[in-house]
C-alpha cells in the first residue's frame, strides 16, 4: 500500500484564487460552477470538480457520484490484462461479501452498503492496491481519502500529514505502535542509552489488537486497571504513576469496545506535558479511533468538549476503521501521522516494481482496492452533513434504547451517552426522562452509539436465580446476536450485554428490539420458579466463564509478575 501525503485544501484554494486562469489549475469552488443542467444532474460538472482534499459540506446524489467515480476509474488498467502479477482476479459477488449481515449484532463492523457502492465494489474488486502504476485513478482516490480524513482529524497548517489505508484498524495500530517504538529507539541511541526495555501504556479495556502489538513487537504492555471511577476506561491517575523513560507511548482509545466511552485524550496529554517538563522525557500519544474517529468529527457532542486529535501536539498518529463508522464493509482501516517526520524513514520502503515507484509502510502488500474506492464514494456522496445526520440518528437511537431499558427498572446501563452532559450515575427509574425533538448529542455525554447494560440490583435481589446469559440466549433464538460477557479484569465480576447501533438500525427495528428484550425478560420473571437456566450452559458456574479464566489481569507495572495470566503464558482472550 502506497503512503499518501496530505494536501492542505485551504492553501490549494488560495493558490487557485491567486491564479484562476492558469492552465491546468481550474478553480474547484468557482461560485458560478453550480448547475442543475449537467451530464450528472448534480452540482459537479465541467466547471466544478469532484472534491479531492476536503469533505464537502453537502451530500450529492448516489447515482451521480457513482457515475463520476466510474468514469474516472475507467482510466485504470484492466486487471485481466495485467500480466505482471501472479495474483488471481476471480471476482466474488458482493452479495456473498455482505451475506454476514445480521439483524442486530454486537459487532461494530458495517454490514450494509448502498446499491451504487456495491456496484463500485464489484466493478473494482479485482484491482490490487499494490499496483500503483497499473491503477493510478484508484491510487488518486486513496490519496484523496488521506487528505480528507487528515482534515477531519485536525491536520495542522505547516505540517505535512502522511498515511495509508490498511487491512482494518489492527494493522493500523501495529504501524502506529511500531513507529513510536522506532522513534524511542532512535532517541535512546542518540543519548547512548539502552533500548532493551520498551513499554507502552493502555487500559485493561483495550481491544486485543493493542495487546497483540505489544506481544508481537516485544514491548512490555503496562495494562492499567479500569474502574467505575474511571468510567471503565484508561485512568489518567494511573497513567501518571506508570510512565517512565522507557515508555514509548500511550494508546488512548476513542471509543471503548466495552462501553463506548471516549478516553480523556486531552487530560492524558496534559499529564505527559507535565512529565516532560519535570523529567525531560517526551512521550507521544497514539489515538486508537477505530470507531470514534469517524464519529466524533461529525457529531455535535464531538469528543465531549476537550481536544482529541492533531490539535493536540502530543497526538502523533491516529487510526480508524473505515468498515465501522466510516460506513464501508469489512476490510479497510486508516493510519495517519500528523507529519512525515513522525514516521521514521528506515521503516519506509521504496519499491521500484511493476513499472512504477512507490513508498510503502504496511504489514501487507497485495490487498483489494474496492473498499478504498467505496470509502471515497461515501465521503463525497454523504458529505459532512450526511455523515452527521447518520451518526446523530444512531446516537439518538442508542439514547432511546438506553432510556427504555432503564425505564423498566430491570436494567442499568453502564454506557453513558443517554445521560445529560457531566452526569454519570444512574438515579433510578424516574431518571429515565425521554428527550425533546430539538436536542442533539451535544446535550449528552459524548461516546459511541453503544448500549452496554446489565440487571439492576433490585432485579437481582428479587430474581436471584435468573441468569443474565439467559437473556442473551433467548434473544439469539430470535436471531439477535447480543452476547453477555464480563467487563475488563479487575471489574470482571460485572457482566454486560452490549448492543452496537449501526446506521442500518431503523426505528421499526429498534422498537421491535425493545419489545423483544422486555418480552423475554418478562417471560423469565414469569417462569422464575421453573427456570433452572435450561436455556444456557451453566457448567462453569463455579469456575467462571472461559473468558474470565483466560483474560490477562490488568495490573500496574510493579505488579506485572503477579498477573493471573500474564501475556507470556499465551492463549489470551479479549473482546472485539
Amino acid at each position: 500500500m502506497a503512503l499518501s501525503r496530505h494536501i492542505d485544501p485551504d492553501e490549494l484554494v488560495k493558490q487557485l484564487h491567486d491564479h484562476p486562469h492558469e492552465p491546468g489549475k481550474r478553480h474547484v469552488h468557482h461560485p458560478k460552477a453550480f448547475s442543475h443542467i449537467t451530464p450528472y444532474s448534480t452540482r459537479f460538472a465541467a466547471g466544478q470538480e469532484i472534491p479531492k482534499f476536503k469533505i464537502p459540506q453537502d451530500s450529492a446524489p448516489a447515482d451521480a457520484v457513482y457515475q463520476m467515480l466510474k468514469d474516472e476509474l475507467d482510466l485504470d488498467g484492466r486487471p485481466n490484462l495485467n500480466l505482471a502479477r501472479q495474483v488471481s482476479y476471480t471476482i466474488i459477488p458482493v452479495t456473498i461479501l455482505l451475506a454476514c449481515a445480521q439483524r442486530v449484532s454486537d459487532i461494530f463492523v458495517g454490514t450494509y452498503m448502498e446499491e451504487q457502492a456495491e456496484k463500485l465494489m464489484l466493478e473494482n474488486i479485482a484491482k490490487n492496491m499494490s499496483d500503483v502504476d497499473e491503477y493510478p485513478a484508484m491510487m488518486d482516490m486513496h490519496a484523496r481519502c488521506i487528505s480528507i480524513i487528515a482534515n477531519l482529524w485536525g491536520a495542522q497548517t505547516g505540517e505535512k500529514a502522511i498515511g495509508s489505508a490498511t487491512t482494518g484498524s489492527s494493522e493500523a495500530i501495529h504501524l502506529g505502535g511500531l513507529a513510536m517504538k522506532r522513534r524511542w529507539q532512535e532517541k535512546r541511541r542518540a543519548q547512548a542509552k539502552d533500548t532493551l526495555k520498551p513499554n507502552i501504556i493502555m487500559g485493561a479495556n483495550a481491544q486485543v489488537a493493542l495487546e497483540k502489538f505489544a506481544r508481537y513487537f516485544e514491548v512490555e504492555a503496562r495494562i492499567l486497571p479500569v474502574s467505575k471511577k474511571s468510567q471503565y476506561r484508561l485512568d489518567p491517575d494511573l497513567v501518571a504513576q506508570n510512565i517512565d523513560e522507557n515508555t514509548i507511548g500511550v494508546f488512548v482509545i476513542l471509543g471503548s469496545t466495552y462501553t463506548g466511552h471516549y478516553e480523556p485524550v486531552e487530560e492524558i496529554s496534559r499529564i505527559l506535558d507535565a512529565y516532560e517538563s519535570d523529567a525531560g522525557v517526551d512521550i507521544p500519544i497514539h489515538v486508537d479511533g477505530a470507531s470514534g474517529a469517524f464519529v466524533a468529527p461529525f457529531t455535535d457532542a464531538q469528543a465531549g468538549g476537550p481536544k482529541w486529535n492533531f490539535e493536540l501536539p502530543r497526538v502523533k498518529s491516529i487510526n480508524a476503521s473505515g468498515h465501522k463508522y466510516g460506513l464501508v464493509t469489512a476490510g479497510v482501516g486508516w493510519i495517519i501521522w500528523r507529519d512525515a517526520s513522525y514516521l521514521p524513514k528506515d521503516l519506509i520502503f521504496e519499491l521500484h516494481y511493476l513499472g512504477g515507484t512507490e513508498e510503502t509502510f504496511t504489514l501487507n502488500f497485495s490487498r483489494p482496492g474496492g473498499q478504498v474506492i467505496v470509502q471515497y464514494f461515501n465521503l463525497i456522496h454523504l458529505g459532512f452533513k450526511g455523515y452527521k445526520s447518520i451518526h446523530e440518528n444512531s446516537l439518538a437511537n442508542a439514547r432511546l434504547l438506553s432510556k427504555s431499558l432503564e425505564a423498566t427498572g430491570w436494567y442499568v446501563c453502564v454506557s453513558d451517552i443517554h445521560r445529560k452532559k457531566g452526569e454519570y450515575t444512574y438515579r433510578g427509574i424516574k431518571d429515565a426522562v425521554f428527550g425533546k425533538e430539538d436536542e442533539s448529542s451535544a446535550d449528552y455525554n459524548a461516546g459511541l452509539p453503544v448500549v452496554s447494560f446489565h440487571f439492576s440490583d433490585e432485579f437481582r435481589e428479587e430474581y436471584p436465580s435468573i441468569k443474565q446469559e439467559s437473556v442473551s440466549n433467548m434473544l439469539r433464538a430470535k436471531q439477535y446476536i447480543i452476547p453477555n460477557y464480563p467487563l475488563p479484569p479487575n471489574q470482571d465480576k460485572i457482566e454486560i450485554l452490549r448492543i452496537v447501533i449501526r446506521w442500518s438500525m431503523s426505528m421499526d427495528l429498534l422498537q421491535r428490539l425493545i419489545s423483544d428484550i422486555i418480552g423475554i425478560t418478562q417471560s423469565l420473571m414469569d417462569n422464575d420458579k421453573d427456570d433452572k437456566t435450561g436455556v444456557c450452559n451453566n457448567s462453569q458456574a463455579n469456575t467462571g466463564s472461559a473468558e474470565k479464566q483466560h483474560l490477562s489481569q490488568g495490573l500496574q507495572a510493579q505488579h506485572k509478575h503477579k498477573a493471573r495470566r500474564p501475556m507470556s503464558e499465551g492463549i489470551h482472550r479479549s473482546v472485539c
